[in-house]
């Protein structure tokens, strides 16, 4: 079974390279190669079952409300008063048109739950700014990558959802395990602009520096986006309600606000419910893929495997989860953050969770998903195939993709700071989950 299971891989591979749908590709290599294994008829048994589990899964209510609520509150202009805010604060200093780039893109990750989208958005919002101000192209544009990076762990996140789904992991724990590693995230992204700044000033120079009282005007800009990203964190840190209850309050408090700024018409409406009802059949089609290629790895007993080469090599538990963040780091040369987390997930966590760390299996399962999704986060600055620096290079064609990759250099040093931190740390990401 083991031979078959390096040829679906191998095909696998081959397939996403040839650009077929990650999903598909993943539902058609799970299918046949169960069937092989198995039977065709226990093959469309587990697909059917897959597809019909997936469908009403009450876990998985919560990403099409997240999606909703995110593109509700970019339709309302959130992202504009998020980098007005950080910008009254930090624009004055020496590279503080780039901090207030990260602080906002952070701001609106917890509203977004997606790193290309806040990539883009803070993108078409901040760089106008840095250029008027005469930042260094690349340098501007590596805040604003770094700073979409952030999407996927501050929480609500798309990804942490589904890790949790694959890994049966709680959500809520996910989400709020993700909190101290983010602020770490955004504290480093500025140290990091702070550092480079200094060592080459031209990199980007102050802006204007603000009034007091036009600073404490933007701050209360922001209260309301502020207020629901704490109200849903604080609910299901509290367990007032679900992370899909959290899910549904921020929709209908997002369309809400939409609707008080007068932001939202009938046909803005049509096109938020519309883009988001796509950008969740796509994930749907994603998740169940990975669903079906999961139930072929189990089958062909590849855990197991993995378990008797780690037993064999006389490797530590540490020294073993060190290699899979170097396997991460790796892979996002050639692979983005959803392909990843899809194909790594299900062969690495059954392996994860029987090395003792002298933790109990549910907490390493929420730390390692902490671990994962950062080690995928910065695969969205590595070349060849960093997806936020494409999104850029896409939106801003005079800039180079050499350009954009030297100036994300110093937020990408920042971040294999932060996953060190974070991996021999595990109290970092599980502090929070543990007084839930």
């Amino acid at each position: 079974m083991i031979g078959e299971m390096w040829t679906a891989f191998g095909v696998l591979f081959a397939l996403i390279f040839l650009r077929m749908p990650i999903g598909c590709a993943m539902l058609a290599v799970g299918l046949v190669g169960f069937a092989e294994l198995v039977s065709w008829r226990a093959a469309f048994a587990m697909l059917g079952t897959t597809v019909f589990e997936a469908a009403r899964s009450y876990t998985l209510s919560v990403l099409p409300l997240f999606i909703v609520m995110g593109n509700l509150l970019t339709r309302a202009g959130v992202s504009r008063e998020l980098f007005g805010a950080a910008y009254a604060v930090l624009g004055h200093r020496r590279g503080g048109l780039a901090m207030a780039t990260i602080l906002a893109a952070g701001g609106f990750s917890a509203v977004s739950g997606s790193s290309l989208a806040t990539a883009a958005t803070m993108a078409k919002v901040a760089m106008p700014e840095m250029r008027r101000y005469g930042y260094a192209p690349g340098f501007a544009a590596g805040a604003v990558a770094a700073g979409g990076t952030l999407g996927i762990l501050i929480p609500p996140s798309v990804i942490m959802v589904i890790y949790g789904l694959l890994t049966q992991s709680d959500i809520g724990k996910l989400f709020i395990a993700g909190i101290l590693p983010g602020l770490l995230g955004i504290a480093m992204y500025v140290g990091a602009a702070a550092v480079a700044t200094a060592i080459s000033r031209s990199l980007g120079p102050p802006g204007e520096r603000h009034p007091l009282k036009e600073r404490l005007r933007a701050l209360r800009g922001v209260a309301p986006t502020l207020g629901l990203f704490a109200v849903i964190l604080g609910g299901i840190y509290l367990g007032v309600f679900t992370p899909t209850e959290a899910a549904g309050i921020g929709a209908m408090v997002a369309l809400g606000m939409a609707l008080a700024r007068r932001a939202l018409r009938a046909r803005e409406l049509l096109e938020a419910l519309v883009e988001s009802g796509r950008t969740t059949a796509m994930l749907f089609t994603v998740i169940i893929g990975a669903l079906v290629f999961g139930n072929l790895v189990n089958v062909a007993g590849f855990p197991d495997l993995l378990r008797e080469i780690v037993e064999r090599s006389g490797l530590g538990p540490w020294s073993v989860v060190t290699v899979i963040a170097a396997i991460y780091l790796v892979l996002g040369c050639a692979l983005e953050s959803l392909s990843m987390i899809l194909l790594t997930v299900p062969v690495f966590y059954p392996l994860v969770q029987v090395l003792e760390f002298g933790l109990d299996p549910d907490s390493v399962l929420i730390w390692f998903g902490i671990v994962v999704v950062v080690a995928t986060e910065i695969s969205l600055l590595t070349p060849p195939v960093g997806m936020n620096v494409f999104v850029l290079r896409g939106l801003l064609p005079d800039v180079s993709l050499r350009t954009i990759y030297r100036g994300v250099t110093p937020f990408w040093l920042a971040d294999i700071l932060r996953l060190g931190v974070i991996l021999y740390i595990p109290s970092l990401s599980l502090a929070l989950p543990r007084l839930m």
